[in-house]
């Protein structure tokens, strides 16, 4: 997913370890117990999960299983997901998760005009960044062709009499959803919580985040931090902020690059016009609204847009609120805020 490991921004998720406090009743200090949560962790997708919710019920066998049906589905790095055997033209039908990203992803496509495009992997995969680890770097020629296959329009979903979802593409065009997967997997990990009658959770995988109620153990609102961008490799929160009933991913470009042997850097992020990797000052993009797959998905169109036409695009879309770290002309740090991110 592309590999799921393809945005890499990570957040600190900031929970409270008390299982009591302190009451002063008629002049008494009192010990109250507090509602205590489960707090499940494990590697998914190439990278990490946690997840925090109120109940005693341990799920993660059942988060095992998801994550399982969902990677078989959509992992371009199993060789025999449907993804991949779609992608060598071995199989068209499709399930239900393949289904909701697909159509999901065909949305976000229309409304960025294409700066979305999940049909740009074998471009991505060029360059050295994708689930093929032998293609490499390669010439001007080799992309011009490759860019003849790209164009999430030519590919299309049908049912058929038997009740049979199947995709039509053109021969050579390759599909990786891994910038919208990973969100996506956030969601059917929470949507399954919902369905447990659980009120309170935070899942995250990756940095992507998903939240319902509240920290039932502190009381509060879900805490969580936003990395800063550093060239370094080393991690420091730059903000923190609450979230309550609403999800957050985010896209950036300064941990997944590659450098040429000319000393020229390339970011992951690939123009899906040009098929070259785009050319931006913006460090990461912060995007929070209401399910976490839609918020992956226009943290990487948003990071491909660049802050002008993003700026345009949210004067329509307030159910979108976003925050960019981008170096101005004199390499320093600024940030834009859109449609009232959050500021604590």
């Amino acid at each position: 997913m592309k590999q799921l490991s393809l945005l890499l921004l990570f957040f600190v998720i900031f929970s409270c370890k008390e299982n009591s406090k302190e009451v002063i009743q008629d002049d008494l200090i009192l010990e109250v117990q507090t509602p205590q949560n489960t707090k499940l962790s494990g590697p998914v997708f190439g990278t990490t999960y946690n997840v925090i919710y109120d109940s005693e019920i341990d799920y993660t066998k059942q988060f095992d299983s998801l994550f399982a049906v969902v990677n078989q589905s959509m992992s371009t790095y199993i060789p025999d997901s449907e993804i991949s055997k779609f992608n060598r033209n071995e199989s068209y039908k499709v399930d239900t998760h393949f289904e909701t990203v697909f159509l999901a992803s065909k949305d976000v496509y229309k409304h960025t005009y294409g700066a979305f495009d999940p049909t740009i992997g074998n471009v991505v995969n060029a360059w050295s960044f994708g689930a093929d680890k032998n293609k490499f770097l390669t010439d001007s020629t080799t992309i011009d062709n490759l860019m003849r296959s790209v164009g999430l329009d030519q590919v299309e979903l049908v049912h058929n009499r038997a009740g049979i979802t199947r995709i039509l593409k053109p021969k050579d065009t390759y599909l990786e959803f891994n910038a919208i997967a990973k969100g996506y997997g956030v969601d059917v990990i929470g949507e399954f919580l919902e369905r447990k009658n659980v009120k309170n959770y935070l899942v995250e995988i990756g940095g992507e985040i998903r939240v319902r109620g509240k920290n039932m153990e502190k009381d509060t609102p879900w805490r969580v931090g936003l990395d800063e961008p550093r060239f370094d490799g080393k991690q420091s929160v730059y903000k923190a902020l609450s979230l309550k009933d609403e999800a957050m991913a985010t896209s950036g470009t300064y941990r997944k690059f590659k450098v040429d042997e000319k000393g020229n850097r390339f970011t992951h992020i690939i123009n899906t016009k040009t098929g070259y990797p785009s050319k931006t000052n913006i460090l990461s993009v912060s995007v929070i609204t209401k399910d976490c797959m839609t918020a992956d998905a226009y943290a990487t169109a948003f990071q491909a847009m660049g802050i002008e036409k993003v700026t345009n695009f949210l004067k329509t879309r307030p159910e979108f609120k976003v925050f960019i770290i981008f170096e101005n002309e004199d390499k320093e740090l600024e940030v834009l805020n859109l449609n009232n991110f959050p500021e604590n």
